[in-house]
């Protein structure tokens, strides 16, 4: 039976969870193509699955890649040819982190595919600034394309979903849960070698996100904050995180060139 096939059928049977899927192929189970056939017909979602061209090579080599990413908008975003930078944070910023999230996203949209989670705050505010900016962002969700979680943000997502991208390893019909969001950190990590944290809180998602990009030996850029508050952003700058103080930090960090300005004569 195609391998592929196969993969979509158990992402279906296991509503996206990795360790069962995982756990199935592993155990070399023979699969009753019956079964498989009634089960993915009603597969509505566009998609691609592990080993399909349009699957970035990028994420294949991530913690645990998904084996099957389901997707409304524009999958060319994934291109490995693009660059691209996460951008995550508080759901509850102070004035001054949107602020600065606003500020810098502006300008990066101009180099950056911006990719985020959907989540209210820093991840909203970012694919916002993006969209405003003319640049284009991509939405990794931690449920169902048919499910909303997101309250405020549901314009934002149609927005998304129409002229930039939205992934998620869940198929359609899967809640929200807590337990998903963290998970899904791996693949905005799995995407690029940059995160930008303009503001965010201990023992966080955001936590998550840094964690994993500094596994990778990829680049942690944080905006400093003022000392006493309950933020990671300079515990990680002085861990060796970048501190970002102008939108050039992290062109720097993540190795790209900054075009200079051309001027008419």
């Amino acid at each position: 039976m195609e391998s592929r096939k196969i993969l979509l059928y158990l992402s279906q049977k296991h509503n996206g969870d990795w360790n069962k899927i995982f756990d199935d192929i592993a155990t070399h189970k023979e699969y009753d193509e019956e079964e498989v056939n009634k089960l993915i017909k009603n597969v509505k979602s566009n998609y691609i699955c592990f080993g399909d061209e349009e699957y970035p090579e990028m994420l294949k080599e991530a913690y645990k890649p998904p084996f099957v990413l389901y997707y409304e908008g524009d999958i060319s975003l994934l291109s490995e040819s693009r660059n691209k930078l996460a951008v995550v944070g508080t759901r509850k910023p102070s004035e001054y982190g949107a602020i600065v999230t606003d500020k810098l996203v502006s300008e990066l949209a101009k180099d950056f595919v911006i990719i985020s989670g959907l989540a209210c705050g820093i991840d909203s505010l970012a694919h916002q600034a993006c969209i405003n900016a003319s640049g284009k962002t991509i939405a990794v969700l931690g449920n169902g394309l048919n499910k909303y979680y997101i309250g405020d943000n549901t314009e934002l997502l149609e927005e998304i979903k129409k002229n930039h991208l939205v992934i998620t390893e869940y198929p359609d019909d899967v809640d929200p849960c807590p337990l998903n969001f963290p998970i899904r950190n791996r693949i905005i990590v799995g995407l690029c070698n940059t995160v930008l944290i303009p503001e965010g809180h201990n023992r966080s998602g955001t936590q998550v996100t840094a964690t994993l990009m500094a596994r990778k030996g990829g680049n942690v850029c944080c905006v400093p904050t003022r000392i006493g508050e309950d933020s990671i952003c300079n515990n990680l700058i002085a861990e060796g995180a970048y501190l970002v103080e102008t939108v050039q930090d992290i062109y720097d960090a993540a190795n790209v060139v900054k075009p200079c300005p051309v001027f008419e004569s």
